[in-house]
């Protein structure tokens, strides 16, 4: 059985979304975030990145983890792969070729555009985008955003997802670290390709199920 270690609202919902895009069986351990615990490491706390059951997973003290059968992994772009490697048919590569493509755009996805969009949701929860600094320093992440997301708008010039003309794993990677900036809709607006994919990607019955489960959570 797979288990699966996190909450919804959290890295974790971009394995939820492919569980749903394949179908999978899962066992679901709602790991919390140690920040979002008001003591996490007291008697009573509830199960969280800072348990040491949790550490003994992983001991970085980050979900998402997974337990597949007894195979341990870390590393959500890391898993995904993995996963759609072992069920996803089309949503996996089809070739050596194709397995390297992903690869390539799953790790700017992690390297040049995440360490980006993750503070738009930092300054979300804060409520730091509210203030005069924080609307200033808003401006400043949209510039930041420019040459990674140009070059995505290029790339998909050639096609209405990233490999091979199809939704594949690294689309819904790639979707979810875009979602981060979702709520401000003038830090995509420049790129018409990037928002009108990231459309088709979340109009997928898999991101629905997920996002409806998350909004439950």
């Amino acid at each position: 059985m797979l288990t699966i270690y996190g909450v919804y609202k959290s890295r974790a919902s971009r394995l939820y979304w492919l569980v749903e895009e394949l179908g999978l069986a899962f066992h679901k351990e709602p790991v919390l975030q140690a920040r979002k615990v008001p003591d996490p490491l007291a008697a009573d706390a509830p199960i969280n990145t800072w348990t040491p059951s949790f550490l003994a997973i992983n001991p970085m003290g980050q979900v998402p983890a997974i337990d597949d059968d007894g195979l341990v992994l870390t590393e959500s772009l890391a898993i995904l792969l993995y996963l759609a490697k072992k069920h996803g048919g089309l949503l996996a590569p089809q070739d050596l070729a194709e397995e390297g493509r992903m690869l390539q755009w799953l790790m700017w996805g992690a390297t040049a555009l995440e360490p980006i969009t993750v503070v738009v949701t930092q300054g979300d929860e804060s409520g730091e985008w509210k203030t005069d600094a924080g609307k200033k320093r808003l401006v400043g992440i949209g510039e930041s955003l420019r040459r990674p997301l140009s070059a995505f708008e290029m790339h998909l010039a050639g096609g209405d997802y990233v490999v091979g003309n199809r939704f594949t794993v690294v689309d819904l990677a790639l979707a979810e670290i875009v979602r981060y900036v979702q709520n401000h809709p003038e830090l995509l607006e420049p790129y018409p390709r990037v928002m009108a994919w990231l459309e088709r990607c979340q109009a997928r019955p898999g991101f629905k199920a997920m996002w409806a489960k998350r909004n439950a959570e």
